[in-house]
């Protein structure tokens, strides 16, 4: 069993420190007895948000566990921005110390084994049990491994997906930096719904950025994708004709009739357009699902995906649980880290009003997502959205224009990298 330490100093901060909410259900604590106990399962965007938003504003009247096997958290977020040399791991890898010492938040460095309803019990892997008021749940995506026919689980190396950033991440980058001037990469797509819409055409334009850079002007880049169109999807392909002219180019299904099978061996493609044999690289990003820990629980409907209240977060199948983030059928919002945070603040604030009697507003979030397609040319999409009485919805989007101004792109990375240091810091301190 891991080593759990309980940090006593808390911060007596005031303020609502989200924009997000629903008016409280249930009871308040009642003075005298023992702290209400909050468990959060999930250190990432969603989980670190709301294990220190609800310990930050409860004051000290909440007892707070997050359960998080990692020490750092490497996020998927920015891990395009490694591969495209624009970073490296260490400006993506976070401690956990700074914001559980700053909040009173104990720390279970530990794998989340098994949820207990019916007893309100996390289960951890090595046999320590947490009983729990509420529990919040971010447990992130799964790969569907069975998803692409001849790549598997054992296949990591051979085909990366680097869908889950940190050891992945370095692999893609060392096999990246190994093409070929004249080698072909290979991009598998992966189905919606999956984590970061425009994760895979910024990655593509993150392997096109690297090899010209690298004067390997004569690689081919080919995105086998099963979808019918992607975000931002005339955005990217302008961006590819004006800095990649010739190096990329996109399959949708009515083209490619499907993947038939990959052999990791030989790094061979089959569709049922063009066989694609040794290629330098090939990328295989998966169908994606919930994380095995709420789908073990049954909190996962047949879409593979936790159904909630779009008022709260609240699971509709356990009223003591929330689920923010990936995980999360959360209507319109797309599955991102902008969005967990933003949906974790209102999450955090329900659990808050619940087990304290504190004031809580109704629900309001946000998202932007950002992409970068070649020095100091990104483009974003987000919105305002919602809750609606049947999802959250989108009410005031927003989406970059073709042929804006280079400076207007430039802005848009400024706001790109802003965005990055402020999320982290709302995570981690």
């Amino acid at each position: 069993m891991s080593p759990m330490s309980s940090l006593n100093r808390r911060a007596l901060l005031t303020g609502l420190g989200a924009s997000a909410g629903v008016f409280a259900i249930g009871s308040p604590a009642v003075i005298g007895q023992a702290k209400p106990r909050v468990v959060v399962i999930g250190g990432g965007a969603g989980g670190g948000t709301a294990a220190r938003y609800i310990a930050k504003d409860s004051a000290g009247a909440l007892n707070v566990t997050l359960v998080e096997p990692s020490r750092q958290f490497v996020t998927c977020f920015h891990s395009n921005l490694v591969v495209g040399g624009y970073k490296q791991m260490a400006d993506i890898s976070h401690s956990y110390e700074k914001m559980a010492a700053a909040n009173g938040i104990t720390m279970a460095h530990d794998m989340a084994a098994r949820i207990d309803r019916d007893r309100k019990v996390v289960m951890l892997a090595g046999g320590q049990a947490l009983p729990y008021d509420r529990l919040v749940v971010s447990p992130g995506i799964d790969l569907r491994y069975d998803s692409v026919p001849g790549w598997g689980r054992e296949h990591e190396t051979a085909m990366p997906h680097a869908w889950k950033a940190g050891p992945q991440t370095t692999l893609l980058v060392n096999r990246l930096n190994a093409v070929p001037n004249g080698g072909v990469i290979v991009m598998i797509a992966p189905p919606n719904p999956y984590r970061c819409p425009p994760g895979p055409y910024e990655r593509v334009s993150m392997f096109a950025h690297v090899l010209k850079k690298a004067g390997k002007d004569r690689c081919k880049i080919f995105i086998i994708d099963p979808k019918e169109n992607f975000s931002k999807q005339a955005l990217f392909q302008e961006g590819w004709d004006r800095h990649y002219p010739g190096m990329v180019e996109w399959l949708g299904p009515k083209i490619h009739e499907g993947v038939k099978s990959v052999d990791p061996k030989t790094g061979t493609v089959v569709t049922g357009f063009e066989t694609y044999k040794d290629a330098a690289l090939v990328n295989v990003i998966p169908a994606q699902f919930a994380g095995e820990i709420v789908r073990s629980a049954g909190l996962a409907n047949a879409s593979g995906y936790c159904p909630i209240d779009p008022a709260s977060m609240r699971s509709t199948i356990d009223a003591n649980i929330f689920i923010v983030g990936d995980a999360s059928i959360a209507g319109d919002m797309p599955k991102s880290a902008f969005s967990a945070n933003s949906q974790a603040k209102v999450a955090a604030m329900t659990v808050r009003g619940e087990l304290t009697g504190s004031r809580v507003f109704p629900a309001r979030y946000t998202n932007t997502c950002w992409s970068l397609i070649n020095d100091d040319d990104a483009i974003k999409v987000g919105g305002q959205f919602e809750p609606r009485p049947d999802k959250i919805t989108s009410t005031v989007p927003f989406v970059s224009q073709l042929r804006e101004s280079a400076d207007l792109r430039k802005q848009t990375q400024a706001e790109n990298i802003g965005w990055y240091a402020g999320i982290v810091a709302d995570i981690f301190t």
